[in-house]
């Protein structure tokens, strides 16, 4: 079976509402990005952090998979796909993709403060100052801030290495290291962008361009690449 590794970004979730600070000037829901997504931030002003991270779950149980998010899913009917994903969210997990890596972390996860290994998944979507993890030191979000390692950044890499069709999916490829990525993929195999504001992306080889939003785009893509195996 062939295997198609899907690069996913901001775009694919702000179809089904969810907003990124990339959209605002650096402001996340009126915050500086800083304040509330690095060590520094959750150090200085945790209740501000935790709150933060407890809005950003309500929202996100209110939103729904799209168009795009369904159309990957479905390309599991005749491929191997795995889903890189630069978005906090579970909407992949919701439309039924079955393997997805999240570069980011994971909003609906949270993880010891003491020891990076301890990851538990959140009963509900709030995490608030006193739940502790089996160690006994707070919990935080299971979100890679900004100055942090990318822990699944290697994996990724493998995934790409051994790609038949690599997909870039509402990402400007701008921000690094997920955005090196794409120099991973193999130069002979096809490579589809989508995106209504197509990076720049010159270089790539055999790229196939849809400049258009996931919701349509995917599809279009999805037929190009069931064409291309025939």
């Amino acid at each position: 079976m062939k295997k198609i590794v899907v690069l996913t970004g901001a775009g694919i979730s702000a179809e089904s509402g969810l907003k990124t600070f990339r959209d605002s000037d650096g402001l996340w829901e009126g915050h500086d990005v800083m304040s509330v997504a690095s060590p520094e931030g959750w150090h200085r002003d945790r209740a501000l952090v935790l709150d933060f991270y407890n809005q950003r779950r309500k929202q996100a149980l209110t939103a729904k998979p799209n168009l795009g998010h369904q159309a990957l899913a479905e390309l599991e009917s005749d491929f191997e796909v795995v889903v890189i994903t630069q978005n906090v969210d579970n909407l992949h997990e919701q439309a039924g993709s079955s393997k997805v890596l999240h570069l980011h972390g994971e909003l609906f996860k949270v993880r010891s403060t003491q020891d990076p290994e301890i990851v538990m998944d959140l009963d509900g979507w709030e995490l608030v100052e006193g739940d502790l993890c089996p160690l006994g030191s707070q919990l935080r979000p299971h979100i890679v801030w900004f100055g942090e390692e990318v822990p699944m950044m290697d994996v990724a890499i493998e995934e790409t290495l051994s790609a038949d069709v690599f997909m870039v999916v509402g990402t400007s490829l701008l921000v690094y290291p997920a955005a090196g990525l794409a120099g991973f993929a193999p130069s002979i195999i096809p490579k589809y962008i989508i995106d209504p504001n197509l990076p720049e992306v010159s270089s790539m080889a055999n790229a196939h361009f849809f400049e258009e939003p996931a919701s349509t785009g995917v599809s279009k893509a999805a037929q190009a690449i069931r064409a291309f195996f025939g």
